[in-house]
């Protein structure tokens, strides 16, 4: 992760750490430099696309995603490049927009599923993939004022003038070609099943209910009034219970719950539980091997998923890896290895036949596939898959990385695997963006995961490593 770009983009407070200038100079470095990479591959004689770069830009539904949207436009055209607006979208929409229509990259200001005064810049680029690291150094050189691009240091960039000025256009088809490419992946009619969608008052609020519709759905839609101070705010896949309420209360028979840029989904079965992204994992994965189709006959998970799905993949004959925490190193495993799906436990999922990101809208669908291929309640699919009991403790230390190499941590650590056999596991790990060291243990019950985490945390605090 660079300065400003962790794994999910530029996030921060709206104009505390991530200012409407921090936007106004990323769309001015994006400008120049797809520009710049034309120009160099048309003296090159590499094959081009030809006239100014064009980038699509999606955002959601926070008051500050305006400011942001118009301060990335001014740097994009003040560089000559074209700017897309597809308006209020999910991140997937413009993945998938950026990937078929050609676009240089592509660019989602959203802060997902966090609150209304936070937002993000997620760069995507042309193949719909979150940006390749190099070009985020880039950007982040930009940002510091110490570029060195294209074999050159830049001390500024050129402003476009005349007829060189990039201009906007209004790309809405975008976002409703999007919409009829979801609605075509609707394999079976959704006629007689009652679906109740949380749209966590974000980017799904004029989306979501237009597919199920299609699709033949009686459609019951929550917490999708946006007035750009309540995305998330109790609604979504981050406060499900209100959802689960809805659910039970409607007698629907499914609830699904997006996050604030709708590519996280969870589900609500019939009866008011909840469905995780691991539950989702196990019922997708399940479903595409019974039918040849599981590649590799492997789920890629993060390190952060259940006990409980590896031991029911386990049951099923299933293989399974897993990647660091993010769904950017799920993806990047899945490209390299071919598979066919994978995700975390909080509803990032990917398939990867379909989309090139998580996509909570596809995700609903594809579980509803599930549902009536298999004529069975959502319940009754998720069944199989115990969920362990887990104990999370984070310790707040000096040290990271030497918390965690200590020999002594580690002889704990180790000790607790073994006790801990094949009836559970612990996981101890770095935070990627704050001073913790997470101690997690899932084991049979509540009671013997906090055995277990209190035991190793004893050791770190022992060991002087707990911040005072």
């Amino acid at each position: 992760m660079g300065k400003y770009f962790g794994t999910d983009g530029f996030r921060g407070e709206a104009n505390m750490n991530l200012t409407a200038d921090h936007a106004y100079k990323v769309g001015r470095f994006l400008g120049w430099y797809y520009n710049e990479k034309r120009r160099r591959d048309e003296q090159e004689g590499r094959a081009i696309q030809g006239g100014p770069a064009r980038i699509v830009i999606g955002k959601d539904t926070r008051r500050s995603s305006y400011m942001f949207e118009y301060s990335l436009v001014g740097g994009l055209v003040a560089s000559g490049a074209d700017a897309y607006l597809l308006h209020v979208t999910t991140t997937p929409s413009v993945a998938y927009v950026a990937r078929v229509d050609g676009f240089d990259c592509g660019i989602m200001i959203s802060a997902s599923h966090n609150p209304y005064y936070d937002n993000g810049i997620k760069l995507i680029n042309g193949q719909g993939e979150k940006m390749d690291e190099e070009v985020i150094s880039l950007v982040e050189a930009y940002l510091d004022g110490d570029l060195n691009a294209f074999g050159e240091h830049w001390d500024e960039l050129p402003y476009a003038t005349k007829d060189q000025i990039g201009c906007t256009v209004d790309y809405v088809a975008g976002r409703n070609r999007y919409i009829g490419y979801l609605i075509s992946l609707g394999v079976y009619s959704f006629r007689g099943v009652k679906v109740g969608l949380d749209c966590a008052n974000g980017s799904a609020w004029n989306i979501a209910k237009s597919v199920f519709d299609a699709l033949g759905a009686t459609t019951y839609v929550i917490n999708a009034e946006p007035n750009g101070l309540n995305i998330n705010r109790n609604a979504g896949s981050t406060h499900i219970e209100g959802l689960q309420k809805f659910v039970v209360e409607k007698g629907l028979d499914i609830g699904f719950a997006y996050d604030g840029d709708a590519d996280r989904c969870l589900c609500v079965d019939e009866k008011g539980n909840v469905i995780t992204g691991d539950h989702i994992l196990y019922i997708y994965g399940r479903y595409m091997k019974e039918r040849g189709k599981l590649i590799g006959n492997t789920v890629v998970t993060t390190v952060m998923s259940n006990f409980g799905l590896y031991k029911a993949l386990d049951d099923l004959g299933i293989e399974y890896a897993k990647t660091a925490v993010g769904d950017k190193y799920v993806y990047e495993y899945m490209q390299q290895h071919g598979s066919r799906i994978g995700g975390e436990q909080s509803g990032h999922i990917i398939f990867s036949k379909y989309a090139s990101t998580g996509d909570g809208i596809l995700t609903s669908l594809k579980m509803m596939e599930v549902m009536l291929a298999r004529k069975k309640p959502m319940s009754e699919l998720a069944a199989p898959l115990v969920i362990y009991p887990q104990v999370l403790v984070n310790v707040r230390v000096t040290d990271k990385a030497a918390a965690q190499a200590d020999p002594a941590v580690q002889a704990a650590v180790q000790a607790v695997a073994a006790e801990l056999g094949d009836t559970g596991r612990i996981l101890v790990r770095e935070s990627g963006t704050e001073p913790l060291v997470r101690v997690m243990v899932e084991a049979p019950t509540k009671e013997t995961c906090q055995k277990y985490v209190d035991q190793v945390v004893d050791v770190i605090r022992r060991k002087g490593y707990e911040q005072a």
